[in-house]
């Protein structure tokens, strides 16, 4: 009885009638539109690109775009956090619509923190505001129990929307692997994620914004008031007390450039900051959120199709990589044909999901008995940034080095470069969860400038960011970039080691 109780209670509501609000106005009036309209018609079939490497000029282009909207704006994010940076960035979205710009929401409901002492009341709140619609992919009933959800609804409740993006004008855009939360710009005690976005512009925010709206008509977006059913919204003047007093904390401090009002024009937003190339966007069928989409329309598939077979080099930078099996195999028979792989992908001791270890250790040996580089991001240190250090590195500000050694602790950027002339930018992690169950979404840049970047840091070896994974016999070895070796996993004991064994023996890569 107890049991179909809860099958009950987690039991969505019949589907959503078509959103409130509709596609957004056309953007050639608005100032982002006029401002980019000569550079894009200079430019056909291009996109501008602009990477964003440092976290506090992530958050600052995010409120930029924000400020700047006066049409639309369309967010898609996969984590929302409740903390600093998500309720400064909630407070914009409704000064923006207060101003009247239209806002559409969507968030993977697996990502915000439910109930009343959660996200909810100021969903609810964001949601009443007649230019604003919020959204859930893939929702929970239970709002205060949300993980008793997956008891009863496992097959959807384990399909996420792990896309992030931001699309403001339908004039520029941000994607790429940051999720909205402290931890990804920078003020937080906790563990820091060094990630990497692109700001875009051009022929790839057209299909972005196309993208964004089969995802927001989907059958996997609930509306967020028939959801938070029950769940008392917040007072419009209670958001910007929540947001003042966010501002007030001691860890905001590393925030106020980012939140201070540009000089005018706008250096973040220029377009002459923006490279021009040939970009293609690659993202997963919303259908697969509730398993039926095809296999051939999965995103690695897609990526498959769009870069072809690798002639010389394939760098991956990826925080969980699980090959798994059949990946091992394929990359063996890549590095076997005479191209150079290599791989940078979290160490234990900084990885912040350790069970996603015993998914990738397994496969050392057999990756590098293949001939397959291998490099394990070290826990970093908080160091501040130095602009100086930057603009030294291979590729200026665009070094993954950088952004390794300044913003923290582990690695989260998805990102990989092919023969030195294209790079993909992302939220695919390679891993069966990404491949399999998980939606995705990433850019293909053809720009031997970015690639080549990441490429002259795959070669010099990541010093002082990452060690150097080789085979001693039988045993593996870690090296700094001084030489120095450790003959056990840094920052393991025993029982890591032993634990990471154990979990490798569980058929647990699918969930992974």
């Amino acid at each position: 009885l107890g049991w179909l109780a809860l099958r009950r209670m987690s039991r969505l509501p019949p589907a959503d009638p078509r959103p409130r609000l509709g596609p957004p106005r056309p953007p050639a009036a608005t100032a982002l539109g006029q401002r980019f309209a000569r550079p894009v018609a200079e430019h056909p079939g291009l996109s501008g690109v602009r990477p964003l490497l440092d976290p506090l000029e992530a958050l600052a282009a995010r409120i930029r775009l924000i400020r700047a909207a006066e049409a639309s704006l369309d967010l898609q994010y996969y984590v929302w956090r409740g903390d600093i940076a998500g309720t400064l960035l909630l407070a914009e979205l409704l000064a923006a619509a207060r101003r009247g710009v239209q806002v559409r929401l969507l968030l993977d409901d697996n990502g915000i923190a439910g109930g009343p002492a959660g996200l909810d009341p100021l969903l609810r709140a964001l949601d009443e505001h007649p230019l604003i619609e919020v959204r859930l992919f893939n929702p929970f009933v239970l709002r205060r129990w949300k993980p008793l959800g997956y008891l009863v609804d496992f097959d959807r409740l384990n399909r996420r929307m792990h896309n992030k993006a931001l699309v403001a004008d339908g004039t520029l855009a941000i994607l790429g692997g940051r999720n909205i939360g402290d931890e990804y710009f920078g003020a937080t005690d906790g563990a820091l994620f060094a990630d990497l976005d692109a700001l875009v512009a051009g022929e790839v925010v057209a299909d972005l914004a196309a993208d964004f709206a089969r995802y927001w008509q989907s059958g996997s977006a609930h509306a967020a008031s028939r959801i938070l059913v029950g769940i008392p919204p917040w007072p419009g003047a209670r958001i910007g007390t929540r947001a003042a007093e966010a501002r007030a904390r001691p860890e905001a401090r590393l925030y106020a450039e980012a939140l201070a009002d540009p000089p005018e024009p706008d250096p973040l937003l220029d377009p002459a900051g923006f490279e021009w190339v040939r970009c293609t966007l690659v993202s997963d069928d919303p259908g697969k959120g509730l398993g039926t989409a095809g296999r051939d329309d999965f995103l690695d598939r897609q990526l498959l199709r769009v870069i072809g077979q690798p002639s010389r080099f394939l760098g991956l930078v990826s925080p969980y990589f699980v090959p798994t099996r059949a990946g091992v195999a394929a990359i063996t028979r890549l590095a076997r044909s005479g191209v150079e792989v290599a791989v940078l992908t979290n160490g234990w001791e900084a990885n912040n999901h350790r069970i996603v270890h015993s998914g990738y250790a397994p496969h050392r040996r057999a990756l590098l008995a293949a001939g397959v580089r291998l490099f394990e991001a070290k826990r970093q240190p908080r160091l501040a940034p130095d602009p100086a250090a930057a603009a030294a590195a291979p590729g200026g500000r665009w070094a993954p080095r950088m952004w390794l050694r300044s913003s923290g602790s582990a690695l989260h950027a998805k990102t990989f470069t092919v023969d030195g002339s294209r790079l993909f930018i992302g939220s695919f992690n390679f891993d069966p969860r990404s491949i399999v169950h998980n939606t995705e979404l990433g850019i293909l840049i053809e720009s031997p400038r970015l690639a080549g970047a990441l490429a002259a840091e795959f070669a010099a070896g990541f010093p002082g960011a990452a060690y150097r994974v080789e085979r001693r016999g039988r045993d593996l070895a870690w090296i700094e970039a001084d030489g120095t070796e450790h003959r056990t996993e840094p920052g393991t004991r025993a029982r890591d080691r032993l634990a990471t064994r154990c979990l490798a023996l569980l058929p647990l890569d699918s969930l992974l």
